[in-house]
């Protein structure tokens, strides 16, 4: 069983990767690449974080992927199986024109499967599945969550 604050990182980090995948449903043509990479970017990062949350870590504020990793891996040796690419570069620096590109095809598919990865290593360490965030109508979750965190 898991608490409403942490259920509510997981639905957002599964909302991001949702969104991902729906993007990359489209055609080619059509298809804003450096969404889909941004999107699984976030995803990684709140999956990440929600595993933290569970083992009482505090959490820095950071989009750092790497960082983040790191601070699994000190809890759980088993993250250091996990291999997030690239995805740091997409939280931040690929918003803004001063680093823009579209990123290719290949990077965005390659940027989902690190964030499916991610995704199922997390949930199947926390013990959880898909069907256990939706035990919560989350259209009316109402999470207590500590200020720190986000008034820093």
């Amino acid at each position: 069983m898991i608490n409403d604050y942490i259920r509510s990182w997981l639905t957002i980090a599964n909302g991001d990767l949702r969104v991902a995948e729906h993007e990359m449903k489209v055609p080619e043509s059509d298809r804003v690449t450096e969404a889909i990479c941004f999107h699984c970017q976030q995803a990684v990062e709140k999956f990440l974080k929600a595993y933290l949350v569970t083992r009482n870590v505090e959490l820095q504020r950071t989009h750092n992927l790497e960082f983040l990793l790191g601070q699994c891996r000190n809890v759980d040796p088993d993250f250091g199986s996990l291999d997030i690419g690239d995805l740091t570069f997409y939280a931040v620096e690929l918003r803004y024109p001063d680093e823009f590109y579209a990123p290719a095809d290949e990077e965005a598919e390659e940027s989902l499967i690190i964030a499916r990865r991610v995704k199922q290593f997390t949930m199947t360490k926390l013990g959880l599945s898909d069907s256990d965030l939706l035990s919560s109508a989350t259209s009316e979750l109402v999470v207590e969550r500590p200020l720190d965190y986000f008034d820093l």
